[in-house]
């Protein structure tokens, strides 16, 4: 149950789908800044970073409420692969994921401007893809699933095929790593939790 305004800054289905399977109620406005890596930061520190920009960009123009902002990179040989650019892109993404273990970091920031608040986290899980045949490969690709995905796949879509294992958070891969985030949410009184049998005035 909400006891405070929380909004998500994404427009990422994902995330929203993972918070509305919590019984998490949000508002959703996405942020708008530039994702580039800077230099030689690490994928840790990338994804933490553009988590805060995000988080703070929404969170400006509402100093009332908790604003959530996250970020999703697959790395493989120190390589961050985001979303692929075109279906070459995507199906040489894949081509190098197969038959591998890559890491999935993501980044999450919630802050709240009247509160002085902002806490920042990142989560990683490893995951390992089958060997993958060229028809498959490019089965995947014709299924214009890749596109707007970090790494070229989405586990919970057809994309599950592709994945043989993994260790560590599977709503991390999703896109937002819902047990770390709601542990603060929790904690900061954004959200309680209520007995079954009573009522949601908010609801």
């Amino acid at each position: 149950m909400n006891t405070k305004k929380l909004i998500l800054a994404s427009q990422s289905p994902r995330r929203k789908y993972l918070l509305e399977q919590a019984g998490i109620r949000f508002a959703v406005e996405p942020a708008d800044i530039e994702e580039k890596m800077l230099g030689s930061e690490s994928p840790e520190a990338y994804v933490k970073r553009l988590s805060m920009e995000k988080a703070r960009f929404v969170a400006a123009r509402h100093p009332e409420a908790w604003t959530l902002g996250a970020d999703t990179v697959v790395v493989i040989d120190d390589k961050v692969l985001e979303k692929p650019d075109s279906i070459d892109h995507a199906a040489a993404m894949l081509k190098r994921l197969s038959n591998r273990v890559h890491t999935v970091y993501t980044g999450f920031t919630l802050c709240c401007g009247n509160e002085g608040k902002s806490i920042t986290r990142a989560v990683t899980t490893e995951v390992k893809f089958k060997e993958l045949s060229d028809q498959e490969i490019q089965w995947y690709v014709g299924t214009d699933e890749p596109f707007d995905k970090a790494g070229a796949y989405a586990i919970q879509g057809l994309g599950t095929f592709l994945v043989k294992s993994i260790n560590g958070s599977y709503t991390n891969v999703v896109g937002l790593p819902v047990c770390e985030v709601i542990e603060i949410l929790l904690a900061q009184g954004v959200i309680t939790l209520s007995p079954n049998n009573e009522s949601n005035p908010n609801g």
